[in-house]
């Protein structure tokens, strides 16, 4: 069976209520931390995606039973310094950034080398960024080209806390630092760049030794050593960065209306709902409540009559990080010229991201400036494609598959889209939730 897909047929309306899957990011770290506490940990609507079935087969690995019935996980957690492994261990994290950086902290105490690889796309990416600071613990590592993994660890028995500045805003940075924190004897200080801070509320939540003292551009983030973990039971909401391909379709598209049920909207996250608005989409946040620290709320979305340009503020690129591919896509039909500027991490993603937007517009036959480090979007409200146009050798990277899914179903044209199953490593069902929009 080919792994592609062709689109031809746009959609015109539709008025929908959708649930999406459970959130990546906590999925991941509460099978980390699940690991490392004393009992048994459950989680309802855990995301069952390549990512986070790597990282429940890493801890399998390290010792830690784990049984999945139905749509509930049971972690039988080992203590913070439990983990009963053999020697010569090779962790993968496939295509996974958060896995493998996260359960690099958690490893440096190891007594044996672990070697932790990862597929075609994250072995590009940068691992010097946690291994510089997790050496100051005292652990010790082996990076290919100094840079990339595979990296080997060797971890220390005796830790010592660090003072750090985090200066990318990479919540997978800062996470592995609190992660080796939890180990080190006496009290990490992070100083960090704003991100995403699900690691610090699940810790709070289970009443870590943890401080956070949030500013305007930088948090203050205080770990001491941790003896005890206890289990932690979660019903894992939904996803905001899968949510917004549909949210974007809404905003794409003429007389629609979508209600996304259930999601995360943590404020670090929530930078494509602010972004939207700003560019004149109807969003509202209905029934919101807080559960296990996190805010969860509706979302409501309604189709604007016309899409405004932006100037995109620097202040919003890490709440909305994983978007602004889908960001892309709506300037491209806003009224005006777009500028969104400081976006160099893109390019450190599971694809250099930046450059997907410009050459996806581009296809497209948008007008597109772009920097290292920038892109400007000239905007056109009428913009229809009437050609064929193939997206492939994108090192498999499930975010740009599925804005080039949204792009078709948005903009009309023959999309011959490679690499379908890209989409296993964070959201399985988007093609059967997009189908229920074409019925």
């Amino acid at each position: 069976m080919p792994n592609k897909i062709i689109l031809k047929n746009k959609i015109s309306n539709f008025h929908k209520k959708i649930c999406i899957p459970g959130d990546k990011s906590i999925s991941i770290r509460w099978v980390l931390i699940s690991s490392l506490a004393s009992g048994i940990s459950k989680a309802k609507n855990l995301l069952m995606s390549e990512d986070v079935l790597a990282a429940i087969k890493s801890i399998k690995q390290l010792g830690v039973k784990v049984v999945i019935k139905k749509n509930i996980c049971k972690i039988y957690g080992v203590g913070v310094n439990g983990y009963n492994y053999k020697k010569n261990i090779v962790i993968n994290a496939q295509n996974s950034g958060t896995l493998g950086r996260l359960i690099t902290g958690i490893l440096i105490d190891s007594p044996y080398p672990i070697k932790i690889i990862g597929d075609k796309s994250l072995s590009k990416r940068d691992f010097k960024r946690i291994t510089k600071p997790l050496s100051k613990f005292g652990a010790s590592f082996k990076l290919h080209n100094n840079c990339n993994l595979p990296l080997i660890i060797k971890g220390s028995q005796k830790l010592e806390p660090i003072r750090f500045f985090e200066d990318k805003g990479s919540a997978q940075c800062k996470s592995s630092i609190i992660f080796g924190g939890i180990k080190a004897d006496g009290k990490t200080i992070i100083k960090a760049r704003k991100s995403r801070n699900h690691t610090e509320l699940m810790l709070k939540h289970l009443r870590l030794p943890i401080k956070v003292k949030r500013n305007q551009k930088f948090d203050s983030i205080e770990i001491n050593k941790v003896k005890r973990i206890n289990p932690i039971n979660y019903n894992i909401p939904s996803d905001i960065s899968s949510g917004a391909f549909f949210i974007a379709l809404t905003a794409l598209l003429k007389k629609s209306q979508l209600i996304v049920k259930n999601v995360n909207v943590n404020p670090s996250r929530i930078g494509i709902i602010v972004i939207l608005k700003k560019m004149g989409v109807k969003i509202s946040i209905l029934n919101k409540k807080n559960y296990n620290g996190e805010p969860i709320a509706d979302i409501l979305v309604k189709s604007p009559k016309i899409l405004k340009s932006i100037k995109c503020p620097t202040k919003l690129n890490s709440e909305a990080i994983d978007e602004f591919l889908i960001i892309f896509l709506i300037a491209a039909k806003a009224k005006g010229i777009s500028t969104f500027k400081n976006l160099e991490e893109l390019n450190k993603k599971e694809s250099p991201r930046l450059k997907w937007g410009s050459k996806i517009l581009k296809m497209m036959g948008v007008k597109v400036i772009t920097t290292k480090s920038s892109i400007k979007i000239f905007g056109n409200p009428e913009l229809k494609i009437n050609k064929k146009i193939e997206i492939q050798k994108y090192l498999k990277d499930h975010r740009v598959f599925m804005t080039s899914v949204i792009a078709a179903l948005s903009f009309g044209g023959e999309w011959h889209i490679h690499d379908k199953d890209s989409i296993k490593s964070s959201f399985p069902s988007f093609l059967k939730i997009i189908n229920s929009f074409q019925k």
